[in-house]
């Protein structure tokens, strides 16, 4: 099976190999963001992962924004041709994955070990040299805290030990899997038992998680990967098996584009901001939204739908010296994000209103960007009313100023005036990505499209509104389409090119 270029290299001046895990659509930002942040090379992606190289240490690796997922690079390689039912062969082809190549593994396993004990190394500098008075601990301490380090060991070698018989007296029990041939069946039995027997060789712990995607999972399970990679692994290296508390993780994926193996670098995924309380939109949307914003120091930002905040939690994150403003008319949605704010530390950062997106209390003209996910799915059809909410939109906005929505594909061909989409997306199905967003839509419909009707003059000036341009002002500059999970969305840019020219009362 041939190997794609781009296996890793060991050595600080070829830097060490990353992929990331992306959220479909996102690869691009993904892309951009570590060319810029890491100064990363040899940069190339596939659907839903972005392979690089940097330099870099966790700490910078820690800041990347539009990741799920980030993994050292093991092997990326060619599928595994699957031309007939046969287990055996592609069983035989899995552990020459480890077999093949011990070297690249002990290579990756070296590069990680540096990068998690140079981390260590920092951050017990940063905890001295914040502590510079911190007593000494006692001969008697030492010796009671050895005693008791010794003490753990002891009770999680016992742990470890009855875990490691119990996997290895399911893998015995469950030999049978393999159906394709005596031959291999017995080739695989003589692998446990060497693996057994050398398992003590190394104080490394692993486990392994697996995905089969496309052809080949129509033939073979993520479990069954799993016990063949896992008892390579054994045999191999004599690491040892653990499926709660490992040192070590690998992960491999198998589909019909590529096999890619990998050991992922944080525990907790990167997409799991540690300064949001209460997650909305997903936090990897939302910071790529901000990023298509041209945020600078002293803009005023504005989200006239902010829900529970998480796209100016994710932009004050990024871009501080800024006067962000939040709007909702739900009170719990605004309540939940100032929590949010609170948890961040960004309550003095972010002033949050209680307002109609359609009667923002602010002048014409009065905003540098604004960034919204607009509301949609089956509790909410907004459907004609998009065009008035981005008119208002457009008249608080400045001249040169840039807007960046989330909109569904209803949206999306309401603002272009009831075109039909190049390539329609299917939108059943509501959003998933925002726990409590039921409350949300159904704020913004009552703000929205669920009014009384209207009077006389109220009419009149309704029809004033509909009989403008969708977007008026408001040039397209980029959209990206992304995936929401069971549904997809567009992220739109526009700019405000030039003044209408109207004005409207406003209130403070």
């Amino acid at each position: 099976m041939a190997v794609v270029p781009g296996g890793p290299r060991s050595g600080p001046a070829a830097g060490a190999h990353f992929f990331c895990t992306a959220g479909r659509g996102l690869e691009p930002f993904l892309m951009r963001e570590v060319r810029e942040r890491l100064a990363a090379t040899q940069v190339e992606y596939i659907s839903g992962k972005v392979f690089f190289t940097t330099c870099s240490d966790l700490n910078m690796l820690k800041q990347l924004k539009s990741a799920e997922r980030l993994f050292l690079l093991i092997k990326k390689q060619l599928p595994f041709p699957v031309t007939s039912v046969n287990k055996g062969k592609i069983f035989n082809e899995l552990q020459r994955l480890i077999n093949d190549d011990p070297e690249s593994w002990l290579n990756v396993i070296s590069i990680w070990k540096n990068l998690l004990e140079l981390d260590a190394k920092k951050e017990n500098l940063f905890h001295k040299n914040a502590n510079p008075l911190k007593r000494k601990v006692g001969e008697d301490d030492i010796t009671a805290k050895k005693l008791k380090t010794e003490r753990i060991q002891e009770i999680q070698e016992t742990k470890e030990c009855q875990l490691e018989k119990q996997i290895e007296e399911k893998i015995l029990e469950q030999g049978h899997f393999i159906t394709e041939g005596e031959k291999f069946q017995e080739e695989l039995q003589n692998d446990i038992t060497e693996a057994v027997d050398t398992r003590n060789q190394s104080n490394l712990t692993f486990r392994v998680s697996c995905r089969c995607s496309g052809a080949i999972s129509k033939i073979i399970t993520a479990q069954e990967v799993g016990r063949v990679i896992g008892i390579a692994l054994m045999k191999q290296f004599g690491w040892k098996a653990d499926l709660r508390n490992p040192n070590l993780e690998i992960f491999i994926h198998l589909s019909d584009i590529y096999s890619v193996l990998g050991i992922p670098v944080f525990r907790v995924p990167l997409a799991c901001r540690a300064y949001i309380k209460t997650p909305g939109l997903r936090s990897t949307i939302a910071w790529a939204m901000a990023s298509l914003a041209e945020i600078k120091a002293g803009a005023v930002v504005l989200d006239p739908m902010c829900g529970l905040g998480t796209i100016l939690l994710e932009a004050a994150k990024e871009w501080p010296d800024v006067y962000y403003v939040g709007a909702d008319v739900s009170d719990s949605q605004l309540s939940g994000a100032y929590d949010n704010l609170k948890a961040a530390g960004l309550k003095d950062k972010i002033e949050l209103l209680k307002v109609s997106v359609i009667e923002l209390p602010l002048p014409s003209e009065s905003v540098d960007i604004i960034i919204s996910d607009i509301p949609f799915g089956k509790k909410f059809k907004l459907g004609k009313g998009i065009k008035r909410t981005v008119q208002e939109m457009e008249r608080v906005l400045r001249v040169g100023g840039i807007i960046v929505l989330l909109l569904s594909e209803d949206h999306h061909r309401h603002l272009k005036g009831g075109e039909a989409s190049s390539s329609p997306l299917d939108s059943q199905g509501g959003r998933t990505e925002d726990p409590g967003g039921e409350e949300r839509l159904t704020g913004a419909e009552k703000a929205a499209g669920s009014e009384p009707a209207p009077s006389s003059s109220a009419a009149s000036s309704q029809e004033r509104w509909d009989r403008m341009p969708p977007l008026g002002s408001l040039v397209p500059v980029d959209c990206y389409r992304v995936s929401l999970g069971k549904t997809d969305a567009l992220i739109s840019k526009y700019k405000k090119s030039y003044s209408p020219g109207r004005s409207r009362a406003c209130c403070f």
